[in-house]
């Protein structure tokens, strides 16, 4: 576990623990929000870096103030507000950090009680921040793909396109899954309808209803279970097998996009959209490889992640052939940016 891990690991225990003493701003910005910033690397106690009651002219509101605004390169980056640990946070929260983001050059915005963290940026229209989050967190709930979202607001590597290239993606799948655990919980009427259209002929009364929801709900979390058993026991007959499999005839591997290559996409295509349209931008994956390429023709290829290995690195196509290059880190490919912009260019 990283330093990085530790800390807020340790900061989500203080939560569980002295939760009752946080009922205040003050407290959530003490114990819980400093030692946030100082796990990412901010120093708290540089007011150029780490601004408290942050004002700004332009909003036009006199004694308005943002709790804390980060300067990221001498430039405004993040705005943070604070609420007490008991607030439930809601869009009516907003209207401060909304002002705030319209007139600085802050590209990040965070609401927080001290437990739950919303991260708000300005995906649906730009310098207007959006109404939700694209990346929620949950001190309570922490997990390895949390910090690992969380470690690219570090001070030393913080990059605002690449948080973008990802942020859509998180935005919706954040929201798909909130829907889905609603519907494993309290599964809708129209929901019910629909699973149950195939396998139940009477009439929807209002005891078949209740009746189908409770069933619905109980098939629901047994799809679930039934899916994690059936990992655990392909991963039990693999180990199983691994003395016979080296004898035996080997099947072709499953090709398997993962989230790394997703992610390299979406910092790919963030570039190219300097050059051609977003949309030309496609991903064909292969089992060796996975190719991000212009119009999704072969013959056009912009740049291969080779990801699936210990050592990882990509090719660029800017010149007359192939040039493969290490890289140690996602971020990486941002210093290839131009090789990348010109390969997209060449294509016409």
């Amino acid at each position: 576990m990283s330093s990085f891990e530790e800390s807020i690991k340790s900061i989500a225990e203080k939560v569980k623990t002295h939760s009752s003493t946080m009922a205040t701003e003050e407290a959530v910005k003490t114990a819980v929000v400093l030692p946030f910033l100082r796990a990412l690397g901010y120093d708290v106690f540089d007011p150029y870096e780490v601004i408290p009651e942050f004002t700004a002219d332009a909003v036009g509101k006199k004694g308005e103030k943002v709790d804390y605004a980060i300067q990221v390169d001498g430039e405004i980056r993040i705005l943070i507000e604070c609420k007490p640990i008991t607030v439930n946070l809601e869009k009516k929260h907003l209207d401060q950090l909304y002002r705030y983001f319209s007139v600085t050059n802050a590209k990040f915005a965070i609401l927080t009680n001290g437990r739950t963290f919303n991260f708000y940026t300005d995906l649906e229209a730009q310098n207007k921040l959006d109404a939700k989050p694209f990346f929620v967190f949950d001190l309570s709930d922490l997990n390895s793909g949390i910090a690992s979202e969380l470690k690219k607001f570090e001070k030393g590597t913080f990059n605002v396109e690449s948080i973008l290239a990802t942020a859509e993606r998180l935005k919706y799948t954040s929201g798909i899954k909130k829907t889905i655990n609603k519907l494993i919980e309290d599964p809708s009427e129209e929901f019910v309808r629909i699973v149950a259209a195939d396998v139940y002929e009477g009439r929807f009364t209002a005891g078949a209803k209740e009746m189908l929801t409770g069933v619905t709900r109980a098939a629901f979390r047994e799809v679930i279970m039934d899916a994690v058993k059936s990992r655990l026991t392909n991963a039990l007959a693999d180990t199983e097998q691994v003395v016979q499999q080296v004898d035996s005839p080997q099947e072709e591997p499953e090709i398997v996009t993962t989230e790394e290559e997703i992610e390299g996409y979406m910092i790919v295509r963030a570039i190219c959209r300097e050059v051609v349209a977003a949309k030309r931008i496609a991903m064909r994956d292969a089992k060796s490889y996975c190719a991000i390429l212009l119009d999704d023709n072969n013959r056009k290829p912009i740049v291969r992640m080779h990801f699936n290995r210990a050592t990882k690195y990509i090719s660029l196509f800017d010149g007359d052939a192939e040039d493969r290059v290490l890289v140690d880190s996602l971020d990486q490919i941002y210093e290839f940016g131009d090789r990348i912009k010109a390969a997209a260019q060449k294509y016409g």
